[in-house]
């Protein structure tokens, strides 16, 4: 599970490289990729310390994994909580799936929802699409079919191959009073975070 989650959230990672401080964390990342782990641990550390909110998701990926280092939840909770701190969307989602799974901490759907959502508004596709799962399950009180197609149709909106079918599986269900509703809401947060969207 972690593994697959791993593959996701990696390409992720080059794409914060660009923000990071100097050549170290650069360094680390080519470590990284070429999967020496230690090598980016090495690179990491002081940087993820002192706060580098990518050095610090960077750390948070090796203990979540056990990569180079043995797996530590704990650890993992810690870094990528420096990190999404700091509005590290891809550390604030994992640290959603953590709460989610109770890895590290008790299971909470709520506190991951938290995080699901920080991650969310920054352009998390996967954290879009976990709130989009979770307002549309019809059997719990939170059912919310406007919330799930707003979440469904904005990962749509940012490239997920998945969203357009759920968006349309949800609108199927929903009222045209409901539908006008959701894609207003969708509108009104396209047009306050266009530069999300800009080349969409």
């Amino acid at each position: 599970m972690r593994g697959v989650l791993t593959l996701i959230l990696a390409a992720s990672l080059g794409l914060c490289s660009s923000i990071a401080l100097g050549g170290d964390f650069q360094k680390g990342w080519a470590a990284y990729n070429s999967l020496d782990y230690a090598g980016a641990k090495a690179e990491w550390q002081d940087l993820a310390d002192a706060g580098d909110a990518d050095a610090a998701y960077g750390m948070g990926m090796l203990y979540g994994n056990g990569f180079g280092v043995d797996m530590n939840d704990e650890l993992a909770l810690k870094y990528y909580g420096i990190a999404a701190e700091q509005g590290h969307a891809d550390a604030a989602f994992n640290l959603a799936v953590m709460h989610q799974n109770g890895w590290g901490v008790a299971q909470s759907d709520e506190i991951a929802n938290q995080w699901y959502l920080i991650a969310a508004e920054k352009g998390n596709t996967e954290a879009q699409m976990a709130l989009g799962r979770y307002y549309a399950m019809d059997f719990l009180d939170t059912y919310d079919p406007v919330q799930a197609f707003k979440w469904f149709a904005l990962a749509e909106r940012l490239g997920d191959y998945d969203a357009g079918e759920k968006r349309a599986f949800i609108e199927s269900r929903m009222t045209a009073e409901q539908v006008d509703e959701a894609e207003s809401v969708v509108e009104a947060f396209v047009a306050g975070h266009k530069s999300m969207f800009a080349d969409r």
